[in-house]
């Protein structure tokens, strides 16, 4: 869902500028997944800004897996922040409840 919804954004044009951030167990499962790394590519091609949390990413060792696929992999929690705070910017976070 978060794929379709960030994808749908940007070239449906609902936002202006549309980023995916990837943290947690997310990263592991991204490097591992090809169905999800076509996702990604997809995104890449219609402009979205790619980010991971290097935090995470290095936590599960997938850091320069996430780097050869396109992604910035960066330590976000500044950026992130600035995003939350930030007037100009809408911040949509899933978390699945289970």
């Amino acid at each position: 869902m978060v794929f379709m919804y960030t994808y749908n954004s940007k070239i449906k044009s609902w936002w202006d500028n549309v980023c995916l951030l990837v943290w947690g167990a997310s990263a592991k499962l991204l490097s591992e997944d090809i169905e999800l790394q076509k996702n990604i590519e997809k995104m890449k091609d219609a402009g979205i800004k790619l980010l991971a949390c290097k935090a995470c990413s290095d936590s599960y060792g997938v850091t320069e897996d996430l780097e050869r696929m396109g992604i910035e992999v960066k330590y976000v929690g500044e950026d992130f922040t600035n995003y939350l705070k930030d007037k100009d910017w809408t911040t949509v976070t899933l978390v699945p409840l289970w």
